[in-house]
């Protein structure tokens, strides 16, 4: 009986060794407008044999601060969100580890700011100022094609931005604005002021609330939002249309190029699927997903893009840059200081 028992035990222990595993799970942390296709996720996840699970956390500076508070117990394998105006500041909290991606062959080497290899870029998109065509049509008003046009007493009150101590967008014109103007950026955001300039907290009061061409008809003809926005209002409209009712400044050095990374979180359960899947954000299928999820542009110069991106989109070829370190020593005082001024 005892030898049938232990002939029975080992019987149990060899089909269990032997049944397939179910899916691990990996974790990808990311900002709430962080969006890709179900296909293309399952795509992955048959591949490897693994769950992802995305755990979205508020906007990219939120996600960033979670992730450095949590560091030693990472809630995730992944974290996808960190932009260049927030890259120094998650390189000195040490909260990633380095890889550098074989996939980044594909990505030109204008992406690729951090040379330790803990934050790989996957995407790209130009911050600028957008404008109602119908409103400067109707008004015989010529669309302004620099900061200073924007000063002038014609655009007075026909200006809406976001404040930058509470929007992505807001400080990525702002710092547009300090890459233009240098020390001079405060006298020019006191003459914006004295224009009538509107300040809002966030991008989708902005463009939706406040700009003339959105869904709320408001008062402003121009608001800061992406040069991919033309392209969103064609592929969004209730009706087919063959030419967007907005526009994109791209005018030398008036857009902001925003480049949003990658990172495998130190202290994570799932290095290999992490490797894995960050390989797979810069594959082309991950990377012609992207436009029409994130209305933003791949950084792996094999991808296609979309297009209603092609029609529509515009790309500055002059973009204001200032650089990461820069960004990382100053943001908080520049911040501070627009503050004094425009309250």
């Amino acid at each position: 009986m005892k030898k049938f028992s232990l002939l029975l035990s080992s019987l149990f222990f060899l089909l269990a060794s032997c049944a397939p595993k179910g899916p691990a799970t990996l974790t990808v942390m990311t900002h709430d407008s962080f969006a890709i296709s179900e296909d293309v996720v399952k795509s992955f996840e048959d591949a490897n044999n693994v769950k992802v699970s995305f755990l979205q956390s508020g906007d990219a500076g939120s996600v960033l601060n979670q992730a450095i508070l949590t560091k030693d117990a990472p809630l995730a394998d992944v974290l996808f969100g960190v932009d260049n105006t927030f890259l120094s500041r998650a390189l000195d909290a040490d909260i990633f580890e380095a890889y550098q991606s074989p996939a980044l062959s594909e990505v030109p080497s204008e992406f690729v700011l951090d040379e330790t290899y803990r934050a790989l870029p996957v995407d790209y998109g130009d911050v600028c100022i957008n404008y109602d065509k119908n409103y400067f049509a109707e008004n015989n008003l010529v669309v302004p094609q620099s900061f200073e046009d924007l000063a002038k007493p014609e655009y007075k009150g026909l200006l809406v931005v976001e404040d930058p101590a509470t929007s992505s967008p807001g400080l990525a014109f702002m710092l547009a604005t300090r890459a233009y103007f240098g020390d001079g950026y405060l006298d020019y955001w006191q003459n914006l002021k004295d224009n009538g300039v509107v300040v809002v907290d966030g991008w989708e009061t902005a463009y939706y609330t406040n700009f003339s061409a959105s869904s709320g008809k408001g008062p402003q003809p121009m608001v800061v939002s992406y040069a991919s926005s033309p392209a969103a209002e064609v592929f969004f409209a209730s009706t087919p249309l063959t030419e967007s009712p907005t526009g994109s400044i791209v005018a030398s050095s008036m857009c902001f190029r925003q480049i949003e990374f990658v990172g495998i979180l130190k202290n994570g359960q799932n290095r290999d699927l992490a490797q894995k899947f960050v390989d797979y954000m810069l594959s082309k299928q991950f990377q012609e997903d992207m436009p029409l999820n994130m209305f933003v542009y791949p950084v792996n110069q094999t991808a296609d893009l979309p297009e209603v991106f092609t029609q529509y989109a515009q790309v500055t070829d002059q973009p204001a840059t200032i650089s990461y370190a820069e960004i990382a020593t100053n943001r908080d005082a520049w911040i501070e200081a627009w503050t004094q001024v425009m309250k």
